[in-house]
């Protein structure tokens, strides 16, 4: 079976040709595909049969659940606790790994909840899911009177609480799929009545604004299918069920091409070892295809708190290791930290042009390797995040403590919206990088970074940067002792002059990270 391309970049994410394997058949109707991280088996739904199943390599397929309460979405939280759509009960519920089953969601306003649909799980541990009304149909779920007279999308907050509706309560017909674009600054929300996807800002208290249309007309007189379950993949392009099997689009709302699977698909998950298998619940079947682009980074794929026999089996290193003289990397344990890497430090005409940084940095080639390097890494799935010194016009609440602060003032260096604290040329945020605003040498201090962190599960750091020997040094001294192992590559990082770099390098350096360079980490990733 041949795929559809539309547009050159759909041959980035997938073969024209590749395989569409069937992995199991004979269910009534799937749904719910997740990939367990660490014990590297599919769960997934059949809700008219009221099952759940898994499926992995050597034991193929069994129940792991019956009844299952017609569950339908399913996803993990940052600690591998199953989330789950139920059906018949009209509850959203967290299955913790010891049996125990809670309830997250089964109410708003003292009604019960239509049918929780699909679920997904932000970095900050809110949990937003759809609300259409299927679960109250016959087949799919128990047939019953509907108390709410509208069907929503809503936010459970970090920690628990009410449901909060987070959408107009009419804007839906029948809300379905979402999915959060890699930097959580968008929401997807797809509408099958409407045959369309919506697309939400996610502001900073975890509400929804700017509802504008993301794409429509998903619907084919020729084909079978709807937009039902919906992901977001790491280059931010959306993959949403749809006539044919599955239509991927761009993030600027371009249709890049479809995936064929000869059945209707229902839902979508990424899994294998490297997350680059795509796992399909169609009518009757599952399949698997072999994808080039992986998943955006969901908090559970870190799978770092889950523990058990089939952990101690993983080859992945405890920690970055030489072998035979090779750096060894897990990508999803990594995170690479761009840092200072601004135009009034390095360009020349900026407030530190007078330093020597901007030459030194030349002599590094530092944009020119931390740039290669970055691209490998988002490739490989690891982290990027963006570490930017960034003060307000008149530099409030920076301290006239040290020199380096004073100078900072005195200049007008990295004030907020000028030239000189934007990224340079080519070290600019891509689709799923994290940026982080600091007024310290140190990444660390009064900044998000350790939050990000948390949430994506990374422990290993490449630390690149300006200012070697203070920003980068200091970044590393305290990574170090807050556990995360640290990596530095020394061709990423410069500072005002090569003797102030190499004697940072040569020794603060060695004690506190694993010392290397570009090309040794690129091949270290894999």
């Amino acid at each position: 079976m041949t795929h559809v391309t539309l547009r050159p970049e759909f041959e980035n994410l997938i073969d024209p040709y590749a395989p569409v394997g069937q992995v199991g058949t004979g269910f009534d109707f799937t749904e719910g595909p997740i990939w367990h991280p660490v014990h590297h088996y599919l769960l997934f739904s059949d809700m008219p049969g009221d099952v759940r199943r898994r499926w992995d390599a050597k034991r193929g397929i069994v129940e792991t659940k019956r009844p299952s309460n017609k569950c339908n979405g399913m996803t993990y939280d940052a600690e591998l606790n199953l989330i789950v759509c139920e059906h018949a009960t009209s509850s959203l519920i967290r299955e913790r790994p010891d049996g125990r089953r809670e309830v997250i969601a089964s109410h708003f306003e003292n009604q019960e909840l239509n049918s929780p649909n699909d679920v997904c799980v932000h970095s900050s541990g809110a949990i937003y899911f759809s609300d259409p009304w299927y679960g109250r149909m016959p087949v799919y779920g128990v047939e019953r009177p509907r108390q709410l007279g509208f069907q929503g999308v809503y936010r459970v907050p970090p920690g628990g609480g009410p449901p909060r509706l987070v959408v107009d309560r009419h804007l839906f017909d029948q809300p379905n799929g979402l999915c959060f674009s890699p930097d959580e600054r968008l929401l997807y929300v797809n509408d099958t009545v409407q045959a369309l996807i919506r697309v939400f800002d996610v502001e900073a208290d975890g509400s929804l604004a700017n509802a504008r249309v993301f794409a429509s007309g998903i619907r084919s007189e020729l084909e079978p299918g709807l937009p039902d379950g919906m992901k977001c993949d790491q280059r931010g392009n959306v993959w949403v069920t749809a006539p044919g099997g599955v239509w991927v689009y761009s993030a600027a709302g371009e249709l890049l091409g479809k995936v064929r699977v000869p059945e209707l698909v229902a839902n979508l998950a990424w899994g294998g070892p490297d997350f680059r298998t795509l796992y399909l619940t169609a009518t009757h079947s599952v399949y698997a295809i072999p994808v080039k682009a992986g998943p955006r980074h969901e908090p559970y794929m870190s799978g770092r708190a889950s523990t058990g026999p089939d952990t101690t089996s993983s080859s992945t290193p405890a920690s970055p290791q030489l072998a035979g003289g090779d750096l060894q990397l897990d990508p999803r344990r990594c995170a690479m930290i761009i840092q200072d890497l601004q135009n009034d430090v390095i360009m020349d005409g900026g407030a530190f042009s007078d330093s020597g940084a901007p030459g030194h940095a030349r002599q590094q080639r530092v944009v020119d390797n931390v740039r290669r390097l970055a691209e490998v890494a988002r490739a490989r799935g690891v982290v990027i995040i963006h570490v930017w010194f960034v003060v307000e016009p008149g530099a409030p609440g920076v301290t006239l403590n040290a020199p380096l602060f004073e100078g900072l003032v005195d200049s007008g260096a990295m004030v907020r919206g000028s030239w000189g604290a934007a990224p340079v040329s080519g070290l600019e945020p891509r689709a799923g990088d994290f940026v982080v605003e600091k007024m310290r040498m140190s990444a660390w201090e009064g900044t998000r970074l350790e939050t990000i962190l948390k949430a994506t599960g990374r422990d290993m750091i490449i630390n690149t940067g300006a200012w070697t020997n203070m920003s980068v040094e200091h970044t590393a001294r305290t990574g170090a002792d807050k556990g995360y192992f640290m990596v530095v590559p020394e061709d990423c990082c410069s500072t005002m002059n090569p003797d102030w770099h190499n004697a940072s390098i040569n020794f603060a350096m060695q004690n506190v990270a694993v010392v290397t360079n570009a090309d040794a980490v690129i091949r270290g990733l894999g």
